[in-house]
């Protein structure tokens, strides 16, 4: 990738690519600029590979990450729902702890309205 972020699309590295291997069989090329040499221009393609290989393991790396995330998120979740079931059974419906877990006291639910009966 270039430093202003203009990375070049997959076609144009392609094409940079046949490029290089089409000098390594050219004996008689000598540029006056030393980074346009054929072994430099081997270097750069290596340095390319190698870069890949990496942002292919890092990329491998965050897929990882993101499902042991997912997987440690899941578990807490669980584990806390859990807890709540066993924060009622060991305490009560209606303790303050029900209160402290994030769930509703008995004592706070709204009975339901009687209705009156339909007139015929």
């Amino acid at each position: 990738m270039t430093t202003s972020g203009n990375c070049p699309n997959s076609t144009a590295i392609e094409s940079a690519r046949a490029v290089v291997a089409a000098m390594q069989d050219v004996s008689d090329y000598a540029p006056t600029n030393p980074a346009c040499s054929a072994a430099a221009l081997r270097e750069l393609v290596s340095n390319l590979a190698l870069a890949e290989e990496t942002e292919l393991r890092a990329r491998r790396a965050l897929e990882v990450a993101r499902e042991q995330t997912v997987e440690a998120a899941i578990r807490l979740h669980n584990t806390v729902l859990e807890t709540k079931v066993q924060v009622m059974a060991q305490y009560g419906r209606n303790s303050p702890l029900v209160h402290a877990v994030g769930l509703k006291q008995k004592s706070e639910r709204k009975r339901p309205a009687r209705r009156a009966p339909a007139a015929q």
